[in-house]
């Protein structure tokens, strides 16, 4: 398989390390305006792109790959205000993209749990809930796309909130999500229930970014040959049969 790379952070560098790693080939690098500049007119050689570039830079990416008819894999976030033109578009061009906020099968089936428990404390408004994640300090989006699917499926399942915000609340229709960048954390996320007597906590932490770069190369390989859009949870349900409830 030929990928192209948007995006030559440590992302990018351990993705490039296990392409190599499973026999792929790294083709085309991008990561500048000049490498398209430079380059650019060499997209076509991949038969698919990985894109963990910056968010000022995806959705222009996204329409390269559309134009030159390869199917592209995006893990970067911070660009959901652009997600619904740019889902429409690639069906009605019918094009590829599969995009996921996170790449982890761990965190995946995380968000699965998380939707159990949501429904399951539904009833019991004892117990506040709140949101805490955690990631390196050169993490240009806050709060990570991790915790919004988090939260939007809190608001979805448990039916006592009616929005999340980025702060600490006080409104109880209100999903608190509190951000904290440090060192070098590839990513933590905690979902809380508390009430005054005790404290119910789920939490996932990434021990690597290599579980990121091993999601992606799964999504990577799945996506070539299919046309729409996609998302992780359509590559679980075609290998471990989770339900899309």
């Amino acid at each position: 398989m030929k990928i192209a790379l948007f995006g030559y952070g440590k992302m990018g560098q351990e993705i490039e390390k296990l392409a190599i790693k499973k026999g792929h080939e790294i083709v085309l690098i991008y990561d500048s305006l000049e490498d398209w500049d430079d380059n650019g007119n060499l997209l076509p050689e991949a038969d698919v792109a990985i894109d963990f570039s910056s968010p000022i830079s995806v959705v222009e990416n996204i329409y390269h790959c559309f134009d030159a008819k390869i199917p592209i894999v995006v893990g970067t976030t911070g660009w959901l205000d652009d997600l619904e033109k740019v889902r429409q578009d690639c069906m009605s061009i019918e094009q590829s993209l599969f995009f996921a906020p996170n790449f982890s099968i761990g965190v995946n089936l995380f968000f699965n749990l998380n939707r159990y428990v949501a429904q399951l404390m539904s009833k019991w408004e004892d117990y506040s809930i709140s949101i805490e994640e955690t990631h390196h300090i050169h993490k240009q989006d806050a709060p990570s796309g991790t915790a919004i699917v988090l939260a939007n499926d809190i608001i979805r399942y448990s039916e006592r909130k009616e929005k999340w915000v980025n702060e600490i609340v006080e409104n109880p229709e209100e999903l608190g999500i509190k951000s904290y960048r440090t060192d070098n954390v590839p990513g933590t996320h905690v979902v809380k229930y508390e009430s005054d007597e005790d404290c119910i906590e789920i939490i996932h932490t990434a021990k690597s970014r290599r579980g990121f770069a091993m999601g992606a190369m799964l999504g990577a390989e799945w996506i070539i040959g299919k046309k729409g859009f996609f998302d992780m949870k359509n590559l679980l349900e075609s290998q471990l049969f989770i339900d899309r409830k």
